[in-house]
């Protein structure tokens, strides 16, 4: 990662200190990075007067400072602060702006777990599996919000069963998945256990897996025919070895 360029030039002798992450701040590109990076996370810990008077102090943006503390005097929201001090450090393009504002909303009336999830879905959806899996895992390993429907945790296991089949970990992802079904009782859950199982057991205890279970039977069945679907419209042979190879590549990436 490249080093922030600096486009004011005052570095805070005393940094202002965010005490939910632990993280000091020396300049207002770094608090505009903190911010658009953590939306999830804006509390209490940036807006207040504290930050108002080390923006003051320190960086000697007064004016900034002072439009903040109006803004506090009003009762503003969360978003109108935050968006005050991206548009005041002139950093970011009116694009930039806007986009996160759209975020903000979206989360201005979530809970601290779905927020959470937010911020796991993000890092999945960027490619970064292995850091949304620890996220994920926060989520169903503390105490579950009961005011948040069951299926909302049931969401987070099959969450976690694609990261873990996006690093070929298909025997990770189908506890994932299991778990998700016996919450939400949705078929796809069930079809995409089938499908890890299908990938890391030997074709013989596979079949032995099926056997005498007739919902599985019926799901294998619907499986097999997508499968076979899929493969006819992408119509690309990958060798087996390549594919194992893969699977070798992306599991030590996983113990890194």
């Amino acid at each position: 990662m490249g080093s922030l360029i600096l486009c004011h030039r005052k570095r805070a002798k005393q940094p202002y200190e965010i005490s939910r992450v632990h993280m000091r701040i020396y300049t207002i590109e770094e608090l505009c990075y903190y911010i658009c990076n953590n939306l999830y996370l804006i509390d209490y810990t940036i807006i207040n007067r504290q930050l108002c008077n080390w923006i003051d102090r320190e960086l000697e943006l007064k004016e900034l400072a002072e439009r903040l503390r109006e803004e506090l005097r009003q009762n503003c929201s969360m978003e109108q602060f935050v968006l005050t001090i991206l548009r005041e450090s002139t950093i970011y393009a009116t694009a930039d702006i806007n986009k996160i504002q759209n975020i903000l909303e979206h989360l201005q009336n979530q809970k601290d777990v779905e927020r959470m999830k937010y911020k796991a879905d993000s890092l999945q959806n960027s490619g970064e599996y292995e850091t949304a899996i620890l996220v994920y895992q926060s989520i169903i390993n503390r105490e579950w919000d009961d005011s948040v429907h069951k299926s909302f945790y049931g969401k987070i296991y099959a969450c976690l069963g694609a990261a873990y089949g996006r690093l070929f970990l298909y025997e990770e992802a189908a506890h994932m998945y299991l778990e998700a079904y016996r919450i939400c009782e949705d078929t796809d859950m069930l079809k995409a256990y089938l499908y890890c199982c299908y990938r890391y057991l030997p074709g013989e205890q596979y079949v032995k897996m099926l056997s005498g279970n007739p919902v599985y039977l019926s799901v294998d069945s619907v499986l097999k025919e997508e499968v076979k679907s899929v493969r006819q419209e992408v119509d690309v042979d990958i060798p087996e070895e390549y594919l194992e190879q893969w699977k070798k590549e992306y599991r030590r990436l996983d113990k890194k």
